[in-house]
């Protein structure tokens, strides 16, 4: 069971936008990297080499988007596309707009172990009754991610590949970051709640995917998908 995060950044400029002192895309680098997601993916214009230099000591690859003409799932598909030349036997992967900064590691864990437990699905983490962000996206469904249309936008996105047969389930996990953005200060967040259980059962304590790897494991990045510095900016944030 390995599960990819796709971080989509609009432009060079929503990667480095401030996230309580961290650019934002390293800030949701940490956050996949301790949930437990590999491999990560983000995909963003980088003409100036800014986005590069903020995930600097990261593990993460840096990929140029596709062309803009492809529209949102375009770029999702550009990144899943990414992750499966890194890791062959990818089971799924999480689209996660950059503006969304706030997810905590333990709600990444917990669509990872749900995953385990329901691999076909869509998982969509909720705050209050509320759909958010990163989508877990089955590699079931990833022919008809590609399959969406160019002027689809994310939520519609998400929708498309649900009416398409595969089924999905909400997770309500407790965390505000899911569906406040960049937009709210961190220390503005409504509480964090948490789930009452684990949503997949107790498989194993939050974070212990991350705690099995050796102290001394290397943190190398960004390495760079085929790259060349573009001017347009893509959809996704």
């Amino acid at each position: 069971m390995t599960v990819a995060a796709i971080i989509l950044s609009a432009s060079p400029e929503g990667s480095v936008a401030d996230a309580d002192g961290l650019p934002s895309v390293r800030r949701i680098a940490d956050a996949a990297w301790s949930g437990g997601a590999v491999p990560i993916v983000v995909v963003s214009f980088d003409p100036s080499g800014a986005v590069a230099q903020a995930l600097t000591g990261a593990p993460v690859t840096l990929a140029e988007p596709a062309p803009t003409e492809h529209g949102p799932a375009g770029q999702m598909a550009r990144g899943i596309e990414v992750a499966q030349a890194e890791v062959r036997d990818l089971t799924g992967a999480l689209i996660w707009p950059a503006r969304m900064v706030w997810v905590g590691p333990e709600t990444i864990t917990s669509l990872i172990e749900a995953h385990g437990t329901a691999g076909g699905d869509v998982l969509r983490p909720d705050y209050e009754g509320d759909p958010g962000w990163p989508v877990l996206v089955p590699a079931s469904a990833f022919e008809a991610l590609r399959a969406v249309g160019p002027d689809r936008m994310p939520p519609s996105i998400v929708d498309d590949v649900i009416a398409s047969g595969v089924p999905d389930r909400h997770i309500d996990l407790g965390d505000p970051g899911v569906t406040y953005d960049r937009d709210t200060a961190r220390a503005d967040l409504p509480r964090y709640v948490g789930p009452t259980d684990p949503p997949a059962g107790h498989v194993h304590e939050w974070g212990a995917q991350v705690a099995d790897q050796a102290d001394d494991a290397p943190l190398e990045g960004p390495s760079l998908a085929p790259y060349a510095p573009a001017g347009a900016d893509s959809e996704g944030s």
